[in-house]
């Protein structure tokens, strides 16, 4: 049976076209059982001469419109012909019958909402008649009388601003539930107006302002058609329908198995998308697939170290779900608040989003969506976050990349532990893919579930290796504290959010890319800096490139994050020894883990140098990212002080499987085949803002880079060269 999409129901809807405003006044104004209009406009002493006929439907005709109502509400010509034509009525009478149904199941939906919301109503009262009565019995814990009112004035506050919060969601709610009885919708409060962000205190995140200033930073000078495409009055009720129809899908798929989800093997847990038995359980949706976009759909589970609140938090603000997931998300933006959420929780809150993914190469194109998030706590321990595309919702947009419902199944744990149950469904152009890229991303794995749950599960390590009190906070002699250990993870957490901005393919950052260099695999790019207390003042040069080498990730990883064979490959410090004083471990892994490196060597530019170096590994991918460090900085670091005004300039690697990998007893071994490795540099060539960049030093960069590159190559597969 023909199920129509989401986007089609706005058609539908009373605030679409002029005809369906017509249909709607027609259910109001037509009995079930009259075969014709009233006659409302016709001269009384017609009406009083003319009798009003009737036509009874028989059992049977009513047992089948109600079945074909149930499959299709909004039957077209066609449909409403055939069924005359098989129930013995006019067509025009199988149409009245359906405007009349869909009339009652309006009023339905509104009694019921109405119950609900008077039930909450009465709830409220009652709680704030007994808060009354506990404030009018109140006695002084002094003398005993009662107590004088400018005693109670903090509580009396607190539940003033608790009943207006109150107040507010139930307006919110009759908002929602309007959209069933075809009222306008209620105006939603702005972001701003809900006061501070809830934000959970990680090392990782940073404070977030969303003003108007920043989306030039966030977000490049061409996105500012996307940034305007805010929810319209008209959208807003086709919004929060697709939303609620994502996040049963989202469940479905979550919990559902076979057919719907087909084991890749025998021997391992992956499972792959059934594309026939998809369609036939969710016929609705966004609609079809557009011709030349290709379906990638993954699945995986996994446990972490997050409370499952914290986690929801995370996800719902904007700039800790990109600094979390750093490698994947390049930008993101929250573009309007539908709904913050009842109770003071995310349950209920919904929001449109843009935002841009990534694999750290610049030789890979990023996807972006323009899309809605919407949370919902299933019972005390559950919750969902869902997120779908709205794409269709600007025409004038070609659609590159849509985000069918994808987002997680949040089960809380024991001991702060959560169950999480990642689905990613997308629809994509992978047109243009480079050669040694092409296996990975067309296996699904490059922005599939996996990589998502690896990194989740790493940063989450991270963090609790951050809380912990009981880890070792030094060697040779150096001595840190507590606060000193937390401010250099922070740092170091800056630092590789730094370098995937620079290695990334996104044209959003404040970078200029070069043309006319003749470098086919070589991204130079430049940026001055002016007020960024983050980054060194002057003119900083950039370069990125990827390559393939016949050696399996962990090999690469290995052997780069090693402080021993560093000088074997850097150029800048040829067969100096460097010597590692500080380890810090932020994960399971022992590759997982932030470092002070000293550079011994008796030239004058390196002599006592020190480098701030963290390695990152998963089943996925590995970071290594390092950067200098002054001796001033360093001993604010150490004692605690605020690393967001260090300077650091990060270079390093990013290190993926070419592929899928294969499997070795039952477990997925990722990438055995070879690894991808994309080095990106970082220099300060001149500390004068206004300096200018010369052929010389884009010669030098390039010359460098290619340096690094051969040099790894001649130490891993020398053999290959």
């Amino acid at each position: 049976m023909y199920q129509p999409n989401m986007f089609e129901n706005l058609h539908h809807h009373p605030l679409g076209t002029p005809e369906n405003n017509l249909d709607m006044l027609r259910d109001e104004d037509h009995d079930s059982n009259m075969e014709a209009p009233s006659g409302d406009d016709q001269d009384p002493n017609q009406r009083r001469n003319k009798k009003k006929r009737y036509h009874r439907h028989t059992q049977h005709q009513i047992q089948e419109l109600e079945a074909f109502f149930k499959e299709c509400p909004h039957p077209d010509d066609k449909q409403r012909k055939d069924l005359g034509r098989r129930l013995s009525l006019e067509p025009l009478q199988v149409k009245f019958w359906f405007q009349n149904k869909r009339t009652q199941m309006k009023a339905q939906h509104e009694r019921y909402d109405n119950t609900q919301l008077r039930n909450e109503n009465e709830k409220l009262r009652a709680e704030n008649m007994r808060l009354k009565e506990v404030l009018a019995n109140v006695a002084c814990p002094n003398c005993g009388g009662p107590a004088a009112m400018g005693e109670m004035s903090y509580d009396e506050q607190q539940l003033r601003v608790e009943n207006t919060r109150l107040r507010e969601e139930i307006d919110r709610l009759s908002g929602i539930a309007a959209k069933y009885v075809g009222r306008p919708m209620l105006t939603y409060p702005d972001a701003s107006s809900h006061g501070p962000s809830r934000t959970l205190d990680l090392p990782m995140s940073a404070s977030f302002n969303p003003q108007q200033g920043l989306v030039g930073e966030t977000f490049g000078a061409n996105d500012h058609q996307l940034l305007q495409s805010m929810a319209g009055p008209t959208e807003k009720p086709v919004i929060i329908e697709l939303a609620i129809a994502a996040m049963e899908e989202l469940i479905r798929m979550a919990q559902v198995g076979e057919p719907l989800w087909v084991s890749v093997s025998d021997e391992s847990s992956q499972v792959t998308l059934n594309e026939e038995e998809y369609q036939r359980s969710f016929p609705r949706g966004i609609g079809p697939k557009p011709m030349g976009l290709k379906s990638e759909a993954s699945r995986e589970s996994t446990v972490v170290i997050m409370n499952h609140i914290a986690l929801v938090e995370v996800l719902m603000d904007a700039n800790q779900w990109s600094n979390v997931f750093c490698g994947i998300v390049s930008r993101a933006m929250t573009l309007e608040v539908l709904s913050t959420g009842v109770a003071g929780s995310y349950n209920g809150a919904m929001q449109v989003m843009v935002a841009e993914y990534q694999v750290p190469s610049p030789l890979i194109a990023t996807r972006e969506n323009y899309f809605v998030r919407y949370c919902k706590q299933l019972d005390d321990g559950t919750w969902v976050v869902v997120d779908v595309s709205l794409d269709n919702l600007r025409s004038s947009s070609v659609v590159r990349c849509r985000r069918r419902p994808s987002g997680c199944l949040i089960q809380e744990l024991p001991d702060g532990y959560s169950n999480v149950t990642w689905v990613e469904h997308i629809e994509v152009d992978n047109g243009h893919i480079h050669d040694i890229y092409k296996v990975l991303v067309n296996s699904g794995l490059a922005f599939g579930a996996k990589r998502w749950v690896a990194s989740l599960e790493r940063q989450c390590e991270r963090l609790a290796n951050a809380m912990a009190n009981n880890l070792p906070t030094g060697e040779v002699g150096v001595m840190m504290t507590l606060e000193g250990r937390k401010s250099m993870l922070k740092l170091a957490q800056r630092m590789v959010l730094s370098y995937c901005c620079g290695v990334g393919a996104s044209s959003a950052h404040t970078w200029t890319t070069l043309s006319g260099t003749g470098l086919d695999d070589v991204r130079i790019m430049t940026r001055k800096n002016v007020d960024d207390p983050g980054r060194p003042t002057g003119l900083v040069l950039s370069a990125a490139t990827s390559f393939w080498l016949p050696v399996p990730p962990r090999q690469s990883f290995n052997y780069l994050h090693d402080e021993n064979t560093r000088g074997e490959w850097d150029p800048l410090l040829n067969s100096v020894l460097v010597q590692e004083i500080v380890h810090i471990p932020s994960g399971r892994d022992p590759g997982n883990c932030v470092s002070l490196l000293r550079v011994n060597s008796a030239n004058s530019i390196h002599h006592n140098m020190i480098m701030l170096q963290e390695s990152l590994t998963d089943s996925t991918g590995s970071y290594v990212v390092y950067a200098p460090i002054d001796v001033a900085s360093l001993n604010v670091i150490l004692s605690g002080g605020d690393p967001d005004y260090v300077a650091l300039l990060p270079s390093g690697f990013a290190i993926l499987p070419d592929g899928p990998g294969r499997y070795e007893s039952g477990v997925l071994e990722v990438g055995t085949g070879g690894s991808i490795i994309t080095t990106g540099l970082q220099i300060l060539f001149d500390s004068a803002p206004t300096a200018k960049l010369s052929l010389g030093s884009v010669t030098t960069v390039n010359t460098l880079i290619k340096c690094t590159t051969e040099r790894i190559k001649c130490a891993l597969a020398p053999n290959n060269l």
